[in-house]
């Protein structure tokens, strides 16, 4: 397997991107595999490394359909919703706490 070619942070060619540049764009990579990699050399640990993906092999990105934007909506209210008292927290639900915070805070709970 010929290996990937490697860029410096920053010194990549034009016609490539990251998932998330591609995302910006309004493009996915689609059926493509990875292009090349950007190395970002740290001083105590080992290099951030970031995919890249030919921007002209990228697709567009799927539109929501209503069933996919009804899925979202009810994952999203499951991770809101906090399994005590059974109320919309307003946000998701930390997993370190396993409630919401009034929930969790409340000495009937932790006795």
């Amino acid at each position: 397997m010929a290996s990937l070619p490697e860029y410096r942070w920053r010194l990549a060619p034009d016609g490539y991107a990251t998932r998330r540049q591609l995302r910006a764009m309004g493009l996915r990579p689609g059926d493509q595999s990875v292009a090349a990699v950007v190395c970002r050399p740290r001083r105590r640990r080992e290099p951030l490394v970031a995919y890249l993906y030919r921007i002209d092999l990228a697709r567009p990105v799927r539109p929501m359909t209503p069933g996919r934007t009804a899925a979202l909506s009810k994952a999203m209210r499951a991770r809101r919703t906090c399994p005590a008292c059974l109320r919309d927290a307003g946000y998701c639900i930390p997993r370190s706490l396993g409630t919401c915070v009034p929930c969790a805070d409340s000495p009937s709970l932790t006795s």
